[in-house]
């Protein structure tokens, strides 16, 4: 059934008289009379008494202009809350990070929230290695990583680089060089990130090529916690410079500078290439220019 015949229905009914509800809505009367005989062929049911000298609404009449009423109302509310979208007073933007990722998210966040407080923001904790997958599927609109995936299904733009800090406890004997080689930390014991990642991989393979041990005895599923173990002096660790900052300026943790590991950390948003980003999603990339 087609909206249309209901709201001439309604307004033939409010009006009381065929010749004004065409006035209303800028028809012609035989126009009126047709989507109205079409709307009781449909229910199978005269709602109006044509015997009446005025216009009278059968059982049938009264019944459906009760759901013509609601009809209308949602139609009233339906356009209402597609204009809150395209102004961006409502809706839901939706992210796909992970732990550490999101860190490089919350600055964007508090601009966005600011510009539009109505629009519900959703960042769903995924590991980064699905992220790719979950936006082509459609289960999410947005994902931040920390490698570029390569797919043409998606475009990845850059939106923050890093590097990976070498962090140890103050105190540790290592913790007042200006600078070490990576022959010294031979000896160490490194508390790791057991989420593979391209970063993990380069630090081993580099570990590797110089031809110095990894010990690696201790793994921890947050980065949270590696930096817990490290401040309790029962390890050290390569972490995000972001993931660290404020324990580098509170002076619990403290950076080294390892002269054959200056890898940049570059921080990827992906979107879909080919599917059209609901109106909060456009407004997020915007912001980010």
């Amino acid at each position: 059934m087609e909206l249309y015949p209901l709201r001439v229905f309604l307004t033939v009914a409010s009006e009381k008289s065929f010749s004004r509800a065409a006035e209303k809505l800028h028809r012609t009367q035989p126009a009126i009379s047709l989507a109205l005989q079409r709307l009781e062929t449909d229910l199978g049911e005269r709602l109006i008494d044509r015997s009446a000298k005025d216009l009278v609404l059968t059982d049938a009449g009264r019944t459906v202009i009760e759901y013509a009423r609601r009809f209308e109302n949602l139609t009233g509310e339906l356009q209402t809350a597609l204009a809150e979208l395209r102004d961006n007073s409502a809706g839901r933007l939706s992210i796909g990070a992970n732990e550490s990722t999101t860190l490089y998210l919350l600055r964007h966040i508090e601009r966005y929230r600011k510009l539009y407080p109505r629009v519900k923001v959703e960042v769903r904790r995924s590991l980064s290695s699905r992220i790719p997958a979950e936006i082509v599927d459609g289960n999410l609109e947005l994902g931040v990583i920390s490698f570029d995936p390569h797919d043409e299904r998606l475009l990845s733009k850059v939106i923050f680089t890093d590097k990976l800090a070498f962090v140890v406890w103050p105190g540790h004997p290592l913790a007042e060089q200006p600078q070490i080689a990576l022959a010294d930390l031979a000896g160490e014991t490194f508390i790791a990130h057991n989420v593979v990642s391209p970063y993990r991989e380069a630090v081993v393979r580099e570990f590797q090529r110089q031809g110095v041990p990894l010990n690696m005895p201790v793994e921890m599923p947050t980065v949270e916690t590696i930096r817990r173990l490290v401040q309790a002096r029962l390890g050290v660790a390569f972490l995000p410079t972001m993931c660290v900052e404020q324990d580098l300026e509170a002076g619990t943790l403290v950076a080294v500078n390892v002269r054959e590991m200056q890898m940049e950390r570059k921080i990827y948003l992906l979107r879909p290439s080919k599917r059209a980003l609901s109106y909060a999603a456009a407004a997020f990339m915007e912001l980010l220019g």
